[in-house]
């Protein structure tokens, strides 16, 4: 699933309907003119929309990517942050389960497998939904003898 802010979501559906006009690409300067917001949130918007490859942006010109995904459109940045927050947790519940033996899994086996495994997370990202999932009491950090674990409390 595809999260995009109102704004960006203007942009991108602006976008959508004039790449039948604009085979080659729509020129940035066009998409500006029709839609009033400043500058800076502009580039900024176009930034993400190719982030999160909704768009290509070549030589002055964009070009819409056919998305397969859904998408959900939210008020703020700060809602989509909370809802991609959710869908990686969603995610990792899915990685812990397979992982898991005995109910428990090897603390370094599971940020391993969320750092360099499918969901490639950074850090920053892993810890905050490590911590997420644990104040939501669906995984808990147990020490043992041997080590330290996660167990999963509730999917």
């Amino acid at each position: 699933m595809i999260i995009l802010t109102r704004k960006e979501n203007i942009i991108y559906e602006e976008i959508t309907d004039l790449k039948l006009e604009f085979i080659d690409g729509i020129p940035e300067n066009i998409i500006k003119g029709r839609i009033d917001i400043s500058e800076h949130d502009y580039h900024e918007i176009l930034n993400n929309l190719q982030s999160k490859n909704l768009i290509i942006r070549e030589d002055g010109k964009i070009k819409p990517q056919d998305v397969k995904d859904k998408i959900k459109v939210v008020e703020s940045k700060r809602e989509v942050k909370i809802e991609e927050l959710n869908q990686l947790e969603k995610e990792t519940i899915k990685i812990i389960k397979n992982l898991t033996e005995n109910g428990l899994i090897p603390r370094y086996t599971l940020e391993g497998n969320l750092l360099y495994g499918k969901l490639k997370l950074d850090n920053l990202q892993m810890y905050r939904i490590l911590l997420s999932l644990e104040n939501k009491k669906i995984l808990k950090k147990i020490k043992r003898k041997d080590g330290e674990y996660y167990k999963l409390l509730s999917p």
